[in-house]
Order: C-alpha cells, then structure tokens, then sequence
C-alpha cells in the first residue's frame, strides 16, 4: 500500500546499516536507513526520486533494475533512481508496507506520489515515467555559449504577446508574475499571482514568488542594512531589527547570514510575533535553489524544534 502521507521533516531515528557499492550510473545510487532523509525526502524537494525495492533473489527485480537504470540514463537528471535492498533496509520495506518485489515508487516534494508493483514491460515503464516526468536534454555547448540570456523585460513582453494568443493557458500567466517580481514589479507580480486559477495557486513557483513578495512588503519603509546591523550590536534582543536584517541579507544574496538571523530568533524568541522566526526559515527554504545549504539549515532548525 503507498504511504501519500508521507510528510518531509518528520523526525525519525535510523537504525545505522551498511549501504552497498555505488552503482556506476550517476543518477543511481543506494537507499538505506541512515541516507533515507537526505538523499531522498529532502532531495525530492529539488529532483523527483524513484525508489526501486528489491533483493538479490528477486529474480523479477533482476529484469526490472536493468530497465529503471536505462530509462534513468535516458532521462538524464530528470530523477534519481534510488535501489533499497529489503535484506539490508527492511525499516524501509516495512515503513513503505511492502509486500511483494519488485515495487517502485516515485516520491516528489518529500511525498510518495504514485507507484506500482511487479515487472513491469519497458512499454509501461515509459508510460508510468511520462505522466509526471519529461527527459532533460542537454545544449551543445556551443549553443550554451552563444546563447544571449533573456531579460525579465523582455520575458515579460513575450509572455503578454503569448497570453493574448492563447488566453486559456493559465501556466502563462504565472510565468509572467514571476517575470514582474524579477523585474522588480512586485505590485504587478502580486496582482498576476492573486489572479491565477485555483490549480495554479499551490504550484510550488506560485508559492515560491508569495514568499518572496511577503518578504519584499516586509521591507517596504524599513531602514537601511547597516542601520539594522547597527540596532542588532546594540541590543541582541531587538527581534523586529533581527528579523528585517534576515530578510535584507536573503534579498540581498547573503542567503546563510540571514538564514542565521532567523535561527537566532527561533532559539531565543520562538514565541516572538507568532513564530516569526520559524515562519521565516520555512518560506527561506521555499525561495531557495542551494539544497546543500537548505538541507543543513533544515538540520539546524530541527535540532532547535525537537
């Protein structure tokens, strides 16, 4: 049975077990209990990642594996295929309910979002895989280098061109919000985002840019950054100057320094203004495409909550 309440964050204490060889494949690698978290619920967050069960006398898995570590390649980045042997990770088989191998489920923003059991034909594979994902494809490097990068403005002038051509495409509409908020046209970008479709509205870059244009109303009449700095060395506990020089250093591209700001207050004030501090780190996460940085701030918030 799949477990879709399966909820990034939750604490679990891994039992520590031996994670076997690496497998040549770059995008394929070992799933155990004590890499669970990390390489796949908070990995997720930023690559989908495809969980094979299975065991060294599955002779079903041994036609299978060879088939998810193809596709995988051909896929080139668009998932990671994780493989749990159930011999060796049986916390895993019986937190996820196996009860026949092979079984593979895909887990997408920390929750498993479809899977199925058996051996499956290379046919249903390739169908299973193309309604959530589509193959990346890598630029030649020459065109890489030769390519002129497209400005907010001009993607913005685009995207009205294409939203007057096809109104009915709601996707566009966010794509253009988030081209204003890049063009520093936080009021249009707001506007645009309050105006999407209710599927539309829990996109993750819909939430992203909300976060974001939260943060930038934050600082709207605030004072200066070496005002805020100021204020903090003067007194540690002003919470209301701490937390807008978090948020001026995340706008302001020192993402950890005002990461820092944020874990100040959670440890010292976590009440302070209805879990500000909290509040902050969590939407930070949202914004953020480092997931190195984000996993071990992740780390740190956790090891201050529980």
């Amino acid at each position: 049975m799949l477990h879709n309440a399966l909820i990034l964050g939750r604490s679990v204490n891994w039992r520590s077990s031996q994670v076997s060889a690496t497998i040549a494949n770059a995008h394929v690698f070992d799933v155990a209990e004590d890499n669970f978290e990390t390489e796949v619920l908070q990995a997720s967050l930023k690559t989908p990642v495809l969980i094979d069960f299975w065991a060294t006398w599955c002779e079903p898995c041994k036609i299978l594996g060879p088939m998810l570590e193809k596709l995988t390649a051909e896929y080139n980045g668009a998932f990671r295929l994780g493989k749990v042997d159930v011999d060796k990770s049986q916390q895993l088989a019986t937190m996820f309910g196996i009860r026949s191998i092979p079984t593979v489920m895909l887990v997408k923003d920390g929750q498993v979002l479809d899977g199925f059991a058996g051996a499956l034909p290379e046919g249903q594979l390739r169908e299973f895989l193309s309604r959530h994902l589509q193959p990346l494809e890598a630029a030649p490097v020459d065109e890489a280098t030769e390519e002129v990068a497209e400005t907010p403005e001009q993607a913005i002038e685009r995207l009205q061109q294409e939203i007057a051509a096809e109104p009915e495409r709601s996707e566009l509409k966010l794509d253009l919000a988030l081209a204003q908020m890049r063009a520093g046209q936080a009021d249009a970008a707001e506007a645009g985002l309050t105006a999407l479709p209710a599927n539309l509205a829990t996109d993750t870059r819909a939430v992203r840019l909300r976060h974001q244009l939260d943060l930038a109303r934050a600082l709207h009449g605030a004072p200066s950054l070496a005002e805020l700095r100021q204020r903090v060395q003067a007194d540690n506990g002003d919470w209301e100057a701490r937390d807008l020089l978090g948020v001026r250093l995340l706008l302001e591209d020192d993402a950890a320094a005002g990461l820092d700001q944020f874990l100040a207050i959670l440890e010292r004030a976590r009440d302070w203004n209805d879990g500000r501090g909290k509040k902050r780190l969590l939407a930070a996460f949202s914004m953020l495409d480092d997931a190195e940085l984000v996993g071990r701030y992740r780390r740190k918030m956790a090891s201050l909550l529980f």
